[in-house]
């Protein structure tokens, strides 16, 4: 039973500090919305632009935009409302179930006008995408801090110059495989929905792990969660219970296999209509339970953030890891988990649990034979883990690690080398290294066996980006992953470990076919058009001004300048240098002056001067430019107007 509008509570982003548009960022928001969208080019290449203001989220697009609101729901659950809408909401298909099949995508880009029967060319346009779970996957983002102030949505072929792209919103981008196998699970394939928040809960659920008092998906407090943080549920329709929903069966740890960016519709059509190839991947998939219409993923679809969703249980503006690059608002800094590669469990937020945190708060930390072992290969969700490369964190026999490495030498496809595709050769080099860890981890007596291995495999992703989610080179990339994952499946027979544990197949996001010829970078029109802005991936940050206006006397206005976005303190520094100019509605210049240190400058208009109508403007050249009436309010272009040719907005 839904609540009626007037019953709804409203639930806003959790830790608003500066992202989305504030009433001092209207005039630059409105202003980047127009020219990403009406570019003669960059419009073209343009799905929509998100934002967050005014107690709503909105996205805009040419063929038309949705307001909508979040609020609590039942079970802790959100509840999502349409606000408004002008033309075509832009996300009103969100459709988990839709492309699920190389051959829809290639129906698909049929009907969009690009007929073809490469898979790896199918350009599919936005009438024919869906967008699954877009309103809760938008909505979680802004409650990050860390979150952008508008964030551009590419069409799903048009992004940079790489054959395969992923991070945008819909489902082609959005859907990653998703199979369990072995103690526990009921095998079978099922057409339920499954998100990458659910992956960590069901794994706790398997594992016996205690529930908590912690939070759910909503914040509020919930003694039915196995995280601190638990935004997703167990995927208990692939568990096998018996009639009391008790596990038959439960495993005594838990591998996962995640083969980054690599396609579901790929894998799933190799699988299906590909009998002698993927061994391995097939064994595992044969005997356990496939979800028909795979994971859906964080948004943005990108890697640092979705790998840490798996590991969490949390969106990525729960967890604060938000995008493989982005601004920090306080510090007025770049930051770039996925450029630094390691050590960056320390942008993951303090409210948050990963699978290792909440494995050592149950079964304590590892200490020879006692407590939870737990390792991540190369996995950039790893906090806590025991074993974890990329935190600097290493256990065992670096005689017996080189051993290993050169014995799963020969999984390496020669191709790389005899090619000269160097990128994708060293990815495979590091994926043999991760498989050599994973043997010494296996084999090794001075510890238990991992009861959870979070294991990385690079090549898909690398494989994915340069030639594409079809191509040929993809499937040798997927060919060979499967080649190593035979490896360790074979190692956990030899040491008696197979039948006692649980195998996933995940990835952390899809990858979409990009027509390479457009090149398109649509972002970086917004500094080539003067916009002061941070622009990491498709996010914009902007430099703005708080301006506050006053009027001291008739003839006397006092404007006090400072930066839009606090410092690390809270606090507003003052902007000096700012150059401050009050104009009659005819433009003749009627004052003007500089903000000293302070911020702050008077200006004594002239008699006489007719002040209806009078703008004032601020510009500095580290900041937006500001137009603002004599009163203090933000001169803001209308959108609704520019776009689509309506004034008024049309509440529903």
């Amino acid at each position: 039973m839904t609540t009626s509008e007037a019953e709804r509570t409203l639930a806003p982003p959790e830790r608003l500090a500066g992202q989305g548009l504030d009433a001092n960022q209207a005039e630059t928001g409105n202003r980047a919305i127009h020219v990403l969208l009406t570019d003669p080019v960059v419009g073209e290449q343009t799905d929509f632009v998100i934002t967050y203001r005014d107690g709503a989220y909105e996205v805009w697009a040419t063929r038309g935009m949705v307001r909508f609101q979040r609020s609590l729901g039942e079970n802790g659950t959100h509840d999502f409302a349409v606000i408004e809408t002008i033309g075509e909401n832009p996300i009103e298909n969100q459709d988990t179930q839709t492309l699920a099949t190389v051959e829809e995508e290639l129906e698909a880009a049929a009907r969009s006008g690009h007929p073809t029967g490469d898979a790896n060319q199918a350009f599919i346009e936005p009438a024919h995408l869906s967008y699954p779970l877009a309103y809760e996957r938008i909505a979680q983002l802004f409650d990050s801090p860390n979150a952008p102030d508008l964030v551009l949505n590419p069409k799903t072929f048009a992004y940079k110059t790489q054959p395969g792209q992923h991070g945008a919103l819909d489902i082609v981008q959005s859907r990653a495989p998703l199979i369990f196998a072995g103690p526990g699970v009921q095998p079978g394939v099922s057409d339920g929905l499954a998100r990458h928040v659910d992956i960590a809960p069901t794994i706790a659920k398997l594992l016996g792990l205690p529930k908590i008092s912690g939070t759910d998906a909503t914040g509020r407090p919930s003694d039915d969660v196995y995280l601190k943080r638990q935004d997703g549920r167990p995927l208990d329709d692939i568990l096998d219970v018996d009639e009391h929903g008790e596990l038959k069966s439960r495993p005594e740890r838990v591998y996962l296999f995640h083969m980054d960016g690599q396609s579901a519709t790929e894998l799933y059509d190799r699988l299906d209509n590909e009998p002698d190839s993927i061994p391995n991947l097939r064994r595992i998939a044969g005997s356990g339970h496939r979800l028909r219409y795979g994971s859906i993923v964080n948004f943005p679809s990108i890697t640092w953030p979705s790998h840490n969703t798996i590991g969490t249980g949390c969106w990525g503006g729960h967890h604060d890891l938000v995008n493989n690059n982005y601004y920090l608002r306080e510090k007025r800094q770049l930051v770039s988990p996925y450029d630094d590669t390691f050590d960056t469990a320390r942008y993951l937020g303090n409210e948050v649990e990963t699978l290792f945190e909440a494995l050592h708060r149950a079964r304590g930390d590892w200490q020879g034979h006692d407590g939870a072992f737990t390792a991540t290969i190369h996995e950039p969700c790893s906090r806590d883990a025991d074993h974890t490369v990329l935190e600097r964190r290493t256990i065992g026999d670096r005689d017996r690690l080189r051993a290993f490495t050169h014995e799963a030498a020969p999984d390496i496809s020669p191709r790389w080398r005899m090619e000269g595709i160097d990128r994708i050769g060293t990815s495979s080099m590091i994926d043999n290294r991760g498989t050599a860890q994973a043997l010494v981890l296996f084999t090794d007596d001075s510890h238990p066996p991992p009861v959870f291995t979070f294991h990385q495999f690079m090549i898909t992703d690398g494989a994915g980006h340069d030639f594409g989610p079809h191509h040929e080179m993809q499937r040798e990339a997927l060919d060979e992953t499967d080649r190593r994952i035979g490896r360790i499946l074979r190692t956990l027979e030899d040491t008696g470990l197979y039948e006692s544990t649980v195998f996933i197949i995940a990835a952390d996001h899809g990858m979409a076919p990009v027509d390479t010829e457009l090149a398109a970078d649509q972002i970086s029109l917004l500094e080539k058009q003067g916009f002061k802005v941070q622009t990491p991936e498709c996010w914009a940050y902007f430099m703005d001004l708080d301006v506050h206006v006053s009027r001291e006397t008739a003839g006397t206005v006092r404007v006090t300048v400072r930066h839009n976005d606090a410092d690390e303190s809270g606090e507003h520094p003052p902007v000096h240098d700012a150059t401050v100019t009050v104009s009659e509605a005819g433009g003749r210049e009627l004052a003007g002056a500089q903000t000293g240190a302070s911020g702050v400058i008077k200006l004594d208009l002239p008699d006489g001067a007719i002040l209806d109508g009078a703008t004032i403007t601020v510009e500095h050249d580290d900041f937006n430019l500001r137009h603002l009436r004599l009163d203090g309010g933000g001169i803001v272009p209308d959108l609704r107007e520019q776009l689509y040719g309506v004034a008024a907005r049309t509440a529903q």
